[in-house]
């Protein structure tokens, strides 16, 4: 029989709580294109209808590993976010800037 979740995170220690929450903050901020759409509420429909192309495009977009960025900076708007492109080294994360004119 399954269980309320609210019930079996109660029987967890503090510690593996907190574990749990942090795994569960750094899904959702790692997700990908079709995941973060059906986050924001979205259909394939509304993204095509949005960025005035087919409902298959929208698809075809969110399957693919390797794209332009003014493609992914389109997508990322028409869900009403913005595009940062951000290289991480040791010492540092850096915002790239070359593209936010495009």
């Amino acid at each position: 029989m399954a269980k309320n979740f609210n019930t079996l995170k109660a029987l967890l220690t503090p510690e593996a709580q907190e574990k749990v929450a942090q795994m569960a903050e750094q899904m959702l901020q790692e997700m990908p294109l079709l995941e973060l759409r059906q986050a924001r509420g979205l259909s394939q429909k509304m993204m095509a209808d949005a960025l005035n192309i087919q409902q298959p495009a929208v698809a075809k977009i969110e399957k693919r590993t390797d794209m332009y960025l003014s493609t992914l900076r389109n997508h990322i708007q028409a869900m009403g976010g913005e595009l940062e492109i951000v290289a991480r080294f040791p010492e540092g994360s850096v915002k790239i800037q070359n593209f936010s004119d495009l």
